[in-house]
């Protein structure tokens, strides 16, 4: 039985994948900074599903929860690093200290997990890392600049990565939905999410992980994984267009 451990697993996508791979097998880690409710999420899945603390922004948790968990699983096999924050509003109204907060757990969170968890990943006998980006990585946004630019960040370690531990047999992927139905969302101040709506769930986002975790392992097999339509068109229309075309579209969606 294969074995994955998700960080901000008590709610939103995180709870979605873990039930998700319960329902399909798997040894599930349910890990976040709201211990209680990701006890409670084990304990309505049963008994192959483990919870516990996890701060992703303190390396000591997750050196504590990384070797708990893969002495309970037996070995660690795909590590999805989910937990993120997001503030919105102009770049100026919002604290410095919640830029800075953004960058502990959105970036440092992301990279404590890969570089903790890499000599567990590499005794395994199948491992793969999945990490939660956006389409906020595509380009820029105004009113979310310090999450869009850590989503940049998580695509470049991932790209990085992907072809650095292909030496160990692991793939590294992200995931990149567009606004999902999830507290995160919610009363977002972002001429963005007025103009493009929020169509997807975090049972779809769920879907993708699951879909990419069963990709072959071939370089042909993209590093980055859109999830819904307008992702798709978005990544794909900033590919094809010029500097300026993505920067005046970017605008237009942006404005309120």
């Amino acid at each position: 039985m294969q074995s994955i451990f998700i960080s901000g697993a008590a709610q939103g996508i995180g709870a979605a994948t873990a039930q998700l791979f319960y329902q399909q097998g798997y040894k599930v880690g349910i890990y976040d900074i709201n211990v209680v409710q990701a006890q409670q999420l084990a304990q309505q899945l049963g008994p192959h599903a483990k919870a516990g603390l996890l701060d992703v922004s303190n390396t000591q948790h997750w050196e504590n929860a990384l070797a708990e968990f893969s002495a309970w699983a037996g070995e660690l096999n795909i590590l999805v690093n989910n937990a993120g924050i997001l503030y919105s509003g102009p770049f100026e109204d919002t604290e410095l200290s919640a830029h800075l907060k953004t960058v502990d757990i959105n970036i440092k969170g992301v990279l404590t997990g890969c570089y903790v968890a890499l000599p567990y990943l590499r005794q395994a006998s199948f491992a793969r890392v999945i990490n939660l980006s956006s389409a906020s990585a595509i380009y820029g946004q105004p009113d979310l600049v310090s999450y869009a630019a850590s989503k940049f960040a998580v695509r470049g370690l991932t790209e990085g990565l992907d072809i650095e531990w292909q030496k160990y047999g692991i793939r590294v992927f992200d995931i990149m939905p567009l606004f999902v139905q999830t507290n995160m969302v919610k009363n977002m101040n972002a001429g963005s999410i007025q103009n493009m709506g929020v169509s997807l769930s975090a049972q779809d986002v769920a879907t993708q992980i699951l879909k990419t975790v069963r990709i072959k392992n071939s370089v042909f097999s993209a590093t980055h994984q859109p999830v819904g339509l307008k992702t798709r068109v978005l990544m794909t229309l900033s590919d094809l267009s010029p500097q300026f075309i993505n920067r005046l579209s970017n605008d237009w969606i942006s404005k309120k």
